[in-house]
C-alpha cells in the first residue's frame, strides 16, 4: 500500500511593490519571533528613578535662555497674575501661538513652589524623566527586560535628550505624550484582538499632546502603527467605530479649551492651525534649515550610543540565521516609530534641534536591543562606558550649563540689567525682538516689542516719554537705532552685553559676540526744548 503524498502549494509571488514590501519585512529584515513581556526588575526600575533624578532636578536654577525659555516662563506667570486659564498672555497681549498644557503645568508649579526659573523648568524635567520610565516599562513588553533597560540607559545618557529636553520648551512634554501614545497604540493592536485599555490610553495621550503642541502628535503616533500593521500583513481592518471612539476621546481631552479660546479670541483658529501648523510646515517663515539638519543632531545627540551605529547597520543587514532570528517585528516597529519622527520633521522646512526629540526613545531602544542581542550587556565595557558618560553628563548639567548661562543668557549679568531697568516708572521696550527673561526676573508685564519695520512706531513711543530703556536684541541694533533717532531724541547711556574675555573669548566666531537674546541696553531721553 503506497503512502499518500502531500502536495504543498508554492507561495504566491507578489506582483507589486506593495506585495513585496511585507515579504521583505517579515522574511528578510525582521523574521525573528517576539520575545514577549518581561517583569520590571525592582533594582532596574529604582536606578531609572534615582539616577535621572540626580542628574535633572538639583541643576535647574540657572538663568533662563531667550527667546523660548523666557517666553514660556513669563506666560504662565501672567496667566497666574490674571487668574485666566483660557487665553495665554505675554506682556499683556494674547499669545495664541501654542496650546496651554505646558503653561498650565508651569502655573501649577508656581502655585505650589513659587515663581522661580527652577520651578518652571521642573515641568519639562519631569516630562523627560517620565519618557525614560515609559521607554523602559512599556519597551520591555516588546523587546524584553534587558533590551528595554539598556535602551532606557542609552536614552538617559543621550546629551541632546537630557540637556535640551529639560529646558523650558514644549518638546520635552510633547515627547512624553508621543512616547506614551505610540507604545499604547502599538500594544492595543499587537495581539490577536484589540485591547481597549491600551487603545483608550493612547487616545488620552494624543489628546494631551494636542493640548501641548497641536495635531502634530496624531501625525507622529498613528502612521507608524498603521505602516507596521501593513508590513506585517494584518488584513483585519480596525473598525471605524473604534477610530470614532479614539477620536472622541482625543476631542474630549483637547476640544473644550480650543472652543473656549476661540469664543474669546475668534482669530485663534485660523492663526494657530493655518499659520503655525500648515504654513510653518509647507512654507516656513522662520528656522529655515536643510533636509539633512537632523542627521548630526541624532548622531551627536544620541552619544555614546551612536558609537554603535556601524555595528547596528551590520546587525540589521546581516544574513546570518542566528542574527536574523534576533531581529523581531517589535524591533522593526521601534525603527519605524523613531525613523518616522525623524523623517517627518526633516520634511518640514522649519526646524529646531529639539523638534526631533520624540524620535529618541525608540532609536535608543533599538540600540539597547543591539547591546543585548550581541551579548555585550554581560561584559564590563558597556557598564564602564555608561558610568563614564554619566559622569560627563553630570559635569555638563551641574557645571557647564550654569557657567554657559552666566556668559550667554541675558540675565547672566543681572547687575548690568538692574542698573538700567530697575525703575518701574521708566518704560521698557524690546527692539526688534522680545527678550522675555528680563521681564520675568524684573516681574514686568508691560514691555512692548517693536520690529524693525515698525521703527517709526518705536520713535513715536519714545517721544511720548521723557526717558525710556530700549533692550536691543540684535547685534547691530543699537547702531541702527542711533542713526534712526530724530534730533529731539538721544541715547544718553548704553551697556553692551558681549563676551568679556577669558575662555569664551576664544569662541566668539562660533558663538557670536553677544548674549543670546540681548545685545545692548540703550537709555533714550527726550531732548528738552
Amino acid at each position: 500500500m503506497m503512502g499518500r503524498e502531500t502536495v504543498l502549494a508554492a507561495p504566491a509571488v507578489p506582483r507589486s511593490l506593495g506585495g513585496w514590501l511585507p515579504l521583505l519585512w517579515q522574511r528578510v529584515l525582521f523574521p525573528g519571533r517576539s520575545t514577549g513581556s518581561a517583569p520590571a526588575g525592582r533594582g532596574a526600575l529604582l536606578l531609572l528613578i534615582v539616577l535621572p533624578a540626580v542628574l535633572f532636578y538639583p541643576s535647574l536654577s540657572f538663568t533662563l535662555f531667550d527667546p523660548d525659555e523666557g517666553r514660556y516662563a513669563q506666560i504662565p506667570r501672567e496667566m497666574l497674575t490674571r487668574g485666566d486659564w483660557v487665553v495665554p498672555y505675554l506682556q499683556g497681549q494674547p499669545y495664541l501661538d501654542k496650546p496651554p498644557l505646558l503653561y498650565w503645568l508651569v502655573l501649577l508649579s508656581y502655585q505650589v513652589l513659587g515663581i522661580h526659573d527652577w520651578s518652571a523648568r521642573l515641568v519639562p524635567a519631569m516630562a523627560i524623566h517620565g519618557s525614560i520610565l515609559v521607554t523602559y516599562l512599556l519597551g520591555r513588553r516588546s523587546l524584553g527586560g534587558a533590551s528595554a533597560w539598556w535602551g532606557a540607559v542609552v536614552l538617559a545618557l543621550a546629551p541632546a535628550f537630557t540637556v535640551m529636553g529639560r529646558l523650558l520648551l514644549l518638546d520635552g512634554l510633547l515627547t512624553l505624550w508621543v512616547t506614551l501614545g505610540l507604545f499604547s497604540l502599538f500594544e492595543a493592536v499587537r495581539g490577536d484582538q484589540r485591547r481597549n485599555g491600551w487603545w483608550f490610553l493612547a487616545a488620552v495621550a494624543c489628546g494631551l499632546g494636542v493640548l501641548t503642541k497641536g495635531p502634530v502628535v496624531l501625525i507622529l503616533v498613528v502612521p507608524p502603527v498603521w505602516a507596521h500593521r501593513r508590513l506585517m500583513g494584518c488584513t483585519e481592518r480596525i473598525p471605524w467605530t473604534a477610530w470614532g471612539v479614539f477620536g472622541a476621546i482625543v476631542l474630549a481631552v483637547a476640544l473644550p479649551w480650543y472652543i473656549a479660546v476661540a469664543l474669546r479670541r475668534p482669530e485663534f483658529l485660523k492663526y494657530f492651525f493655518w499659520e503655525h501648523n500648515v504654513r510653518r510646515f509647507l512654507a516656513p517663515f522662520d528656522h529655515l534649515e536643510p533636509f539633512w539638519f537632523y542627521v548630526p543632531v541624532l548622531l551627536f545627540g544620541l552619544l555614546p550610543g551612536m558609537l554603535l551605529l556601524p555595528q547596528l547597520l551590520r546587525f540589521l543587514l546581516s544574513g546570518e540565521e542566528e542574527t536574523a532570528r534576533q531581529r523581531t517585528p517589535e524591533l522593526g516597529f521601534m525603527l519605524l516609530a523613531g525613523g518616522w519622527c525623524a523623517l517627518f520633521f526633516s520634511l518640514s522646512g522649519s526646524k529646531l534641534p529639539t523638534y526631533v526629540l520624540p524620535a529618541f526613545p525608540f532609536l535608543a531602544l533599538v540600540l539597547g536591543h543591539l547591546i543585548t542581542a550581541r551579548g555585550w550587556h554581560a561584559r564590563r565595557w558597556p557598564a564602564l562606558a555608561a558610568w563614564a558618560a554619566g559622569g560627563i553628563l553630570f559635569l555638563v548639567q551641574f557645571q557647564f550649563l550654569p557657567w554657559f548661562a552666566r556668559q550667554r543668557a541675558p540675565m547672566g549679568r543681572p547687575e548690568k540689567v538692574l542698573a538700567l531697568c530697575a525703575d518701574r516708572n521708566v518704560p521698557l521696550v524690546y527692539y526688534p525682538r522680545s527678550c522675555d527673561s528680563v521681564a520675568f526676573y524684573l516681574n514686568r508685564d508691560d514691555v512692548r516689542t517693536y520690529r524693525s519695520k515698525h521703527t517709526h512706531l518705536l520713535i513715536q513711543q519714545l517721544r511720548e516719554q521723557p526717558r525710556s530703556v530700549v533692550l536691543c536684541t540684535h547685534r547691530h541694533t543699537v547702531v541702527g537705532l542711533r542713526q534712526a533717532l530724530p534730533p529731539d531724541l538721544r541715547i544718553v547711556q548704553e551697556t553692551h552685553f558681549g563676551i568679556e574675555g577669558g575662555v569664551m573669548a576664544r569662541f566668539k566666531t562660533w558663538l557670536g559676540e553677544t548674549a543670546l537674546g540681548l545685545c545692548d541696553i540703550a537709555v533714550v531721553e527726550r531732548v528738552k526744548e
